[in-house]
């Protein structure tokens, strides 16, 4: 629980970043407010796989479904406090293990490869492989208009998906009009002239801000094992990671990260980016939410 300063800076605090985080035991709405994790819930019990945020807009990959949060209040004032119990509607695509907004539509992606797109109000539409080298068979992760999958990055355009490059992704990040990069069992790529190698050796995620600007990077997030990677004022570097495996991070006024054994982490005032000396762990405000095996997290 917050202690009693906790609550009064907190409430002080009109600016409140709702934050979703999935895992296996469902989907937890977090309440950050500045660097203080608030309030928690778990809004949604199911097998979440992943999870994405856009537009104000929120989807869950589920073992039996694609859920998204419906919001009776679709205008609400900027800045208001969130829905303290948000409901979440089945979209009839089936089972996901991936989701993400290209723009304003979903996309999704089955166990077994398909992958469809779903603009808004309007129903599921499968994506065609357009490439040579056979159908989509594991998809690890949706990012904007790129899927990654064992087979490499592909992109989808026209209604199809064109193969764009590299083996064994795990998690691609689209950055809208930004420079694309992609985590892999090799190392960690950017797209430039074609993919170029930032570092080497297996990277399990990666992050970008979704404000930097068209065709360049102004901050953004990798995870290697333990190790967190931070890039900022034009430079990657190592960065305090915690003693916990971190599994996703997402940007609003502040970085947050949340780790696999379901503590949410969010950046301090002395950085926006949690560029550090290791062990220094000052720069980090952890709350525990009372989740393991944590898949996700989106900041609406």
């Amino acid at each position: 629980m917050l202690s009693i300063e906790e609550k009064r800076v907190y409430d002080e605090r009109r600016t409140v970043t709702e934050a979703y985080v999935s895992s296996a035991m469902g989907v937890v709405q977090v309440r950050i407010a500045g660097d203080t994790v608030g309030e928690f819930a778990l809004c949604e019990r199911c097998d979440a796989r992943d999870v994405a945020a856009a537009g104000g807009q929120v989807a869950i990959a589920t073992g039996e479904d694609v859920l998204v949060l419906e919001d009776e209040d679709d205008e609400r004032e900027e800045g208001a406090d969130p829905d303290p119990d948000p409901d979440f509607a089945e979209t009839g695509f089936g089972p996901a293990v991936a989701v993400g907004y290209d723009g304003t539509a979903l996309l999704a992606a089955s166990p077994d490869g398909r992958v469809a797109r779903r603009p808004p109000g309007e129903d599921w539409v499968t994506v065609e492989n357009a490439a040579e080298d056979g159908p989509v068979e594991d998809v690890r992760a949706i990012d904007g208009d790129l899927v990654g999958t064992d087979a490499g990055v592909y992109r989808v355009h026209d209604g199809a998906l064109d193969h764009a490059g590299l083996t064994e992704v795990r998690d691609v990040a689209a950055a809208g009009e930004g420079a694309p990069l992609a985590a892999t069992d090799e190392g960690l790529y950017k797209l430039g002239n074609g993919w170029m190698e930032i570092f080497e050796g297996p990277f399990d995620a990666v992050a970008v801000d979704p404000r930097s600007s068209p065709r360049s990077i102004e901050r953004a997030h990798a995870v290697a094992g333990d190790r967190l990677y931070a890039f900022e004022d034009g430079e990657w570097a190592e960065a305090d990671a915690g003693a916990e495996r971190i599994v996703g991070v997402a940007y609003g006024d502040r970085v947050y990260a949340v780790t696999e054994a379901g503590t949410v982490r969010v950046a301090g005032p002395e950085s926006e980016a949690p560029n550090h000396e290791e062990g220094d762990t000052d720069s980090w405000r952890d709350r525990s939410i009372g989740v393991r095996d944590v898949t996700g997290l989106a900041v609406r």
